[in-house]
């Protein structure tokens, strides 16, 4: 009967022996799952890190990248009284791809003859300004996309503005109709501004 009585507490030693290996090969395991993750979100921050280094707001993914092209420099007897002031720009134009730079380069004569009109019914004071530079950037784009059969965007008017300028319409020269929605010239960037 003393056997019997035995035979019990070693089964009994022996479930224990593998609940506590059970449990070991747990605990392993969960402290390996918490390294792991530790290690991701340490990795995590670091790429936002990274991120963080560069610029936040961007404009466009573009695919293909911008093409700039370098207009000769112009120099114009500037619309002053007396017509002894004069003005030498550079200006560099922002197309949207290599293919668009080619077209402006063969209306490159159109566009530069354009462009020396714009200049030359400016007046010194509204070149200084920089209001009159953004607004002979505006014109700039408007004479090359005109060059490349666009329509230009209309620049925004103020009510009082537009009241005034609806008497004007029939002197206003129509625009070529826009062949789509996005224009190749982005923006006009000048290089030099000289006005004496």
């Amino acid at each position: 009967m003393a056997e019997e009585e035995t035979a019990p507490p070693v089964a009994a030693k022996a479930k224990k022996k593998w609940l506590l290996i059970i449990l070991a090969l747990l605990v392993v395991l969960a402290i390996a799952a918490a390294g792991a993750l530790w290690f991701i979100a340490k990795q995590r921050s670091a790429s936002l890190d990274e991120d963080a280094d560069e610029p936040v707001a961007q404009v466009e993914d573009d695919k293909t990248p911008p093409a700039f092209l370098p207009m000769d420099n112009m120099v114009v007897n500037l619309a002053d009284p007396g017509g002894d002031r004069f003005a030498q720009v550079g200006i560099t134009l922002q197309l949207d791809n290599g293919k668009t730079a080619e077209r402006v380069k063969a209306h490159m004569p159109a566009i530069r003859s354009g462009v020396l009109l714009l200049l030359s019914q400016r007046t010194s004071d509204e070149l200084l300004s920089r209001e009159g530079k953004e607004k002979l950037a505006a014109d700039v784009r408007a004479e090359v996309l005109d060059a490349l059969g666009y329509a230009p965007p209309k620049p925004r008017k103020s009510k009082k503005r537009a009241a005034e300028e609806d008497d004007d319409e029939d002197e206003v020269r129509p625009r070529k109709p826009a062949r789509d929605g996005n224009a190749p010239v982005r923006a006009v960037l000048f290089s030099s501004f000289i006005v004496q």
